[in-house]
């Protein structure tokens, strides 16, 4: 969704979004009403942090890693490229390699055919998503990506061992999961993503935007629509 030159890449939270299998969920539930003659209308809301749009603390695979408030906001804001990795099943080195990312590249997203779901509505879990195999993970920091974002609920394959997480978080990598990005194109965005600052949390909840740059602005690869 775009507004006012901004692109909504967040998943929107409601009672079908799809879950990771065995999560809790979302559940929002009004506990007052004006309508019922309430002083207000309120509501309470009770979720997993890893549902829809969110950010994975160090924590979250990581024993005595840091928790989501010590995210730095620095790695959250700022430019980050699109770039779309097509007729893949998982996302290896060898595919990143083959982007011909510029050396500054430091924020980058990965729109795959995990974005179709989204805007088919999908509401149940497909556990044969795209992601990253562990190789990816290691060259995202040696090559010193400071944030990743993927267009499904992981950026590991559903069955696979926490290595991929762990390799990422280990280095202090953010990991940014559920994002939609099927009206994105390929390109230069600034990102501006804000985690809810939950204290000891391993994951939080995120309203993730993308701004254009005006012509003239940094220029990427892979520009394919």
């Amino acid at each position: 969704m775009m507004d006012a030159g901004l692109i909504d890449i967040s998943i929107p939270l409601h009672s079908g979004v799809p879950v990771w299998p065995g999560s809790s969920g979302y559940l929002l539930t009004q506990t007052s009403s004006l309508e019922d003659g309430g002083p207000s209308t309120n509501s309470m809301l009770d979720m997993d942090v890893h549902v829809g749009t969110h950010v994975d603390a160090p924590c979250h695979f990581i024993p005595g890693a840091a928790a989501s408030e010590a995210l730095p906001l620095e790695a959250l804001i700022g430019p980050a490229w699109v770039v779309y990795v097509e007729g893949r099943d998982a996302i290896t080195a060898e595919h990143l390699s083959n982007l011909g990312l510029e050396p500054d590249v430091t924020r980058l997203l990965l729109k795959t055919r995990n974005s179709d779901l989204w805007a088919r509505g999908e509401t149940e879990f497909k556990p044969d998503f795209v992601a990253l195999t562990a190789d990816a993970a290691r060259w995202l920091v040696e090559h010193e990506i400071r944030l990743i974002g993927i267009d499904y609920l992981s950026v590991q394959s559903f069955g696979d061992p926490p290595l991929t997480h762990e390799v990422l978080l280990a280095a202090g990598v953010i990991v940014l999961e559920g994002l939609n990005l099927a009206d994105v194109s390929p390109g230069a965005y600034e990102l501006i993503c804000l985690p809810l600052r939950l204290i000891g949390s391993d994951g939080a909840p995120a309203r993730a935007v993308l701004r254009p740059f005006p012509p003239g602005g940094p220029v990427a690869p892979n520009r394919r629509p």
